[in-house]
């Protein structure tokens, strides 16, 4: 054998290895964007990375299109405010698998493996909207899956968020876990349900609203590179939050006599964004020890050295999501809006230096931003310009702990311009406010704050009202762009 073929051979065998390690991985979808990428851009955007599973939030036609061929094993998704039909008719469930499931079900279709009935419908945040209906909604769906043929390889679940278990107060270490008291039983039939027919139980696990939730939260026991005081659990030693509400959840389950039960984690993530904890340093530092524990099948305490399902949160950001939560909620993609990596990361977990494939054939819009006016002189209405810019674009941004955070006056006015600006594709109308903003074909970013050049899309859809945000939210980034401008304005 020469040299030459050997190291051929050796390459070949790198390349194999590394295709394996990120064939585990998922990756959520989210198109809650302004200017969203087409689905064609996103399905090769994720065969280059290697992403062999993808998990969505609907059935879109043009992203199940795209995905028809590809080869990626696809979660479709029913959402929340479609699950009381679907609970109250099991005729409703068939027609919806038939639609969406049989449609994309053919050789050289969409590989479909699991359907999430709803996404965290126990949320304590809904106020029990969806307690009886969602367990309703899941048996329709499983059995509308099983009338049509494919229950045997395509499973119903519920993705659900990691508060419907906790621990008693008095002994909160893992072992300890049980579902929350209040939906204790139908919890119980859920996964009982999920048993019965081999189906795996979900839920979605952030680490990173550990530390938003909680300023004593002990900043490295979220991360995985050991520099945190262990918890103690009868002697088995937790050194992250990931394993000990991994394994919190196994407790519970034992609880209700499925300790074995297969968990896939439909959502893991850390954003860049919107608040203090959120910045790429620290998503970096996550993945790369998230990923590095997948690959070695490292498992937890409670289930050594096993394969975990996990799917990232998310692809890309979304400017148009609700930022109820938080205004971090816009910035959790590993990529920015257009598909441009934002920080190393390796998926194969071996810790390389190495940048994730970006989006192929992305065009932008003309190089133009929007930012204030130099020779505007009457600024009494500066802030409800700004205010009424915020309102229909993403300024989260601006917020406190962000990455435009502490600009001047100046600075906070053109960002927001700007920001509407690009949301209503740089139409000439949309860069005015009252005369206080005129289009630049200088780049008014500094060195932490970008301001973006939006993407060309068939799909861009500016939006003509708030979508899901909140007041309080929207508040707190208004209240620090006004601090600035009273301050601007003593000084004029």
């Amino acid at each position: 054998m020469t040299r030459v073929t050997a190291a051929l051979l050796v390459a070949a065998a790198v390349v194999c290895w590394a295709a394996a390690e990120a064939e585990g991985l998922g990756m959520n979808w989210g198109t809650q964007a302004t200017h969203p990428l087409p689905p064609k851009v996103v399905v090769q955007l994720l065969r280059d990375n290697g992403i062999k599973k993808v998990k969505l939030f609907d059935t879109d036609f043009a992203a199940m299109s795209a995905l028809a061929g590809s080869g990626v094993e696809v979660m479709v998704a029913i959402p929340n405010n479609m699950l009381a039909d679907l609970a109250g008719d099991s005729g409703k469930a068939k027609d919806w698998v038939k639609s969406n499931v049989k449609r994309y079900d053919f050789d050289g279709g969409v590989t479909i493996k699991y359907v999430a009935v709803g996404n965290e419908p126990f949320l304590e945040s809904y106020n029990g909207s969806f307690i009886n209906i969602t367990f309703p909604a899941l048996q329709n769906i499983q059995n509308a899956l099983n009338d049509a043929g494919v229950g045997d390889r395509i499973k119903a679940t519920v993705p659900l968020n990691a508060d419907v278990y906790n621990s008693p107060a008095k002994n909160p270490v893992p072992s300890a876990g049980r579902f929350r008291a209040d939906i204790s039983g139908l919890m119980t039939d859920i996964v009982k349900f999920l048993a019965k027919n081999n189906a795996p139980f979900t839920v979605n696990i952030y680490p990173f609203l550990s530390l938003y939730l909680n300023d004593n939260f002990p900043l490295d026991y979220a991360f995985f590179d050991g520099g945190a005081t262990p918890v103690n659990d009868n002697g088995i030693m937790y050194t992250n939050v990931f394993d000990a509400n991994f394994d919190t959840l196994v407790a519970a389950l034992k609880a209700v006599g499925h300790g074995d039960m297969p968990v896939i984690v439909g959502e893991v993530g850390w954003p860049t964004d919107g608040d203090k904890h959120a910045k790429s340093t620290y998503a970096q530092r996550f993945y790369a020890g998230l990923l590095k524990r997948l690959a070695a099948n490292t498992g937890t305490p409670a289930r050594p050295n096993q394969y975990i399902e996990v799917y990232l949160f998310g692809l890309v950001d979304e400017d148009r999501k609700s930022v109820a939560p938080g205004n971090f909620e816009r910035h959790w993609g590993v990529l920015r809006y257009d598909g441009q990596p934002k920080y190393a990361m390796d998926l194969t977990g071996q810790g390389r230096n190495t940048m994730l494939v970006p989006a192929k054939g992305v065009k932008y819009l003309s190089r133009t931003w929007c930012a204030l006016n130099p020779n505007a002189k009457d600024l009494r209405r500066l802030g409800a310009n700004i205010d009424y810019a915020c309102t229909y674009a993403d300024c989260t941004p601006l917020g406190y702990g962000s990455t435009c955070n502490g600009m001047d006056t100046a600075g906070n006015a053109s960002y927001a311009f700007n920001a509407y600006y690009q949301a209503q594709n740089q139409k000439d109308a949309a860069c005015d406010f009252q005369g206080l903003a005129l289009p630049t074909e200088t780049d008014p970013s500094t060195a932490s704050c970008n301001f973006t050049i939006q993407i060309q899309t068939s799909s861009a859809a500016a939006p003509e009202s708030v979508h899901g945000r909140s007041g309080a939210a929207l508040g707190a980034v208004v209240a620090a762009v006004l601090v600035a401008l009273i301050q601007f304005l003593a000084l004029w």
